[in-house]
């Protein structure tokens, strides 16, 4: 099904939902009312601070925590905004992760178009999501990410030698948050770092809320040719890279290699770098926590808990589409329909993180859920602690001066992107 053939697919759906409610009122049957004025997705971020969840969306999770949401396409789906709701969905396999489904949520034309052509395994259910997923397991283990320290850690250290040498002032995206990551991330698929403007010019544009259909079309068939091309050549010449070895596996032909590999790529570098970057100015932002961290650098793998949950930088939602009628917080979702789950508003509910909307460094925020929940969750997220923690902890220990450039309402927030961060941060130290 393709993307407009979706939309007009949604269209009717909801022609036939406001017919038959019309239908029951006359007869007298009860249905749950959706709220008058529904969110609309992706949610203005015009006013409130940057570094919480939009405005409506915190009102829809005070008001009415399971409500509709309008998507860009003038379709709708669910909006589920409660911690207990948000692992509820996603910890049951009757919500599908199947973006071919009739009544996915899709955040922009761009998405659909990727998921209608280049599907991944997290746009996929068990058993194929699984068989997937298990090729990949034994590279992001704890235990293989733990060892990578030493590595890592140099790599940030060298980045830092060349961002202050003879200077003062840099853009920590540009020449820090962007590369570790990146670095990393091509060491661990063998791809050439050289070829990373490439690569994340094209990631820029896959993010992209505002990317056309056409522009998100001949990005992902640029990065899928490279990366076909990347799996040939190692078929040539192997290394010890993911790619070569989901070559030698033999179990998937280049193009769902490339496909594997593209998810890697664009996850591996943005995720991380927007969390290192934003994680950074909020620590500016609130000096008391800054020093408390300096003084007691033993928190910072805590603090870096505490950071996920309180950026949680998937601000747009999770989604999934009932595959058949399904009672969440009293509401029913019925088959078919969309749903979207917002990390940020789960990981600030009162009832799990008393105090939710304020940082705390020395809080226990082991229970959020900014990496997602259930069998779908972040596989890399052993590797994202490693380079925040480690990023977090060499900034603050070489640069005691560290603060920003630029006056605060200047930093230039990624509202139009999937991924939340900043698209610049201009620091002085």
């Amino acid at each position: 099904m393709t993307t407009a053939e979706r939309v007009e697919r949604n269209q009717k759906d909801e022609r036939d939902e406001r017919d038959e409610r019309e239908q029951d009122t006359g007869r007298g049957v009860s249905r749950p009312t959706p709220t008058p004025t529904p969110v609309a997705v992706p949610a203005a971020r015009a006013t409130g601070c940057p570094f919480d969840p939009a405005p409506d969306v915190q009102r829809a999770h005070r008001e009415e925590p399971i409500t509709r949401a309008t998507l860009w396409d003038g379709s709708s789906c669910w909006l589920v905004t409660r911690h207990q709701d948000v692992r509820e969905v996603l910890g049951d396999p009757r919500f599908s992760a199947d973006a071919t489904r009739p009544g996915f949520p899709f955040l922009s034309a761009g998405a659909g178009e990727v998921a209608d052509s280049a599907p991944s395994f997290i746009r996929q259910d068990d058993p194929e999501h699984a068989r997937l997923r298990r090729m990949l397991t034994a590279d992001f283990m704890v235990k293989k990410m733990e060892a990578m320290r030493p590595e890592v850690q140099r790599l940030a250290d060298e980045l830092l030698d060349r961002m202050t040498e003879g200077r003062q002032a840099a853009d920590l995206v540009r020449e820090f948050a962007l590369p570790l990551p990146s670095l990393v991330i091509c060491r661990l698929l063998g791809v050439p770092y050289d070829d990373h403007e490439f690569f994340q010019k094209r990631s820029g544009i896959l993010l992209g809320l505002h990317s056309t259909a056409e522009q998100v079309r001949t990005a992902r068939d640029e990065l899928q040719d490279y990366l076909r091309q990347l799996a040939e050549s190692k078929r040539r010449e192997p290394d010890e890279g993911i790619v070569s070895r989901l070559v030698a596996r033999g179990e998937l032909d280049d193009t769902a290699i490339a496909s594997m590999g593209l998810l890697l790529l664009v996850a591996g570098h943005e995720t991380t770098a927007n969390m290192t970057a934003l994680s950074t100015l909020t620590l500016l932002r609130n000096p008391d926590q800054l020093a408390r961290l300096r003084a007691e650098p033993s928190l910072i793998k805590g603090a870096v808990e505490e950071l996920l949950r309180y950026l949680t930088i998937v601000h747009n939602g999770l989604p999934r589409v009932a595959d058949e009628d399904v009672t969440i917080g009293g509401r029913t979702i019925r088959a078919g329909e969309g749903v979207l789950c917002t990390l940020n508003t789960a990981n600030r509910d009162e009832e799990i993180f008393p105090g939710g909307a304020t940082l705390d460094v020395g809080r226990d925020a082991r229970r959020h859920v900014a990496f997602g929940f259930g069998v779908h969750q972040c596989l890399g997220q052993p590797l994202a602690r490693v380079e925040l923690q480690i990023a977090l902890e060499t900034l603050l220990r070489r640069l005691p001066g560290l603060r920003l450039d630029i006056p605060f309402e200047e930093v230039p927030f990624r509202h139009d992107m999937g991924i939340y961060g900043v698209h610049a941060l201009p620091v002085a130290w």
